[in-house]
């Protein structure tokens, strides 16, 4: 299976089960669906619990968080206990986004999220640690890949999704280190005229050996 590649269509994401009651299909704005190998594992215990304290940054994003695990509805709602208890709150069955029971494996097989070296004891693949960011147009917009050792960062996400965001209806792009507030750079095929009126604050063209003037800086727009 290849997976999803960028700008695909969600379509696969429509119809599975999970411990919330709601589709991830659903989506009105934008999407993040992040896959785990299993519940009751330590390190995707304290992802969740990272990405339920961070739930609100999400939302203030108009982003729909939703996970996937290959466990049960029931599991799920247990290991929520677990993850709220991490997070040092009341142990409840819910947390502030759904966890998909995607038990028999057919959206992670659809997805592409099967890691063929880590295997459970009946000698089945595990999912891997994926995250998945779909625009309003239920198109991939970005992909990472983390090994079931490695835990993501997820203020690096919430970084990222701030750049999907502005670069979508901006024409920027977002240099290396980027964080918001700070300069970004105006996109190569942006006329100079046109770009000196999309940018009012003014351009910062960076000098180089080669004479070619394609490090130009913006401060960020609103």
């Amino acid at each position: 299976n290849r997976g999803h590649l960028l700008w695909d269509p969600a379509s696969p994401m429509g119809s599975w089960r999970e411990s919330g009651k709601r589709r991830a299909g659903s989506f009105s704005e934008w999407g993040i669906l992040f896959s785990h190998p299993r519940d009751f594992t330590p390190v995707c215990t304290t992802e969740l619990g990272r990405a339920a304290k961070l739930a609100h940054e999400f939302s203030k994003r108009n982003v729909k968080m939703i996970a996937l695990s290959i466990d049960s509805v029931q599991d799920h709602l247990s290991w929520c206990k677990d993850i709220n208890a991490y997070n040092g709150e009341q142990p409840a069955e819910k947390l502030p986004f759904p966890i998909i029971a995607d038990k028999n494996r057919e959206l992670a097989v659809k997805l592409g999220m099967l890691d063929p070296d880590e295997l459970d004891k009946d000698g089945m693949p595990l999912t891997a640690r994926v995250v998945f960011i779909f625009g309003p147009d239920k198109k991939l917009k970005l992909s990472i890949l983390y090994p079931a050792t490695t835990g993501r960062n997820f203020d690096e996400i919430l970084r990222v999704v701030d750049s999907l965001q502005l670069t979508a209806y901006k024409k920027v792009a977002t240099p290396v280190d980027w964080k918001p507030g700070d300069s970004v750079m105006v996109v190569p095929t942006l006329p100079e005229e046109e770009a000196k009126k999309l940018f009012p604050k003014g351009i910062f063209t960076k000098e180089l050996p080669s004479g070619k003037k394609y490090l130009r800086y913006t401060p960020q727009p609103e």
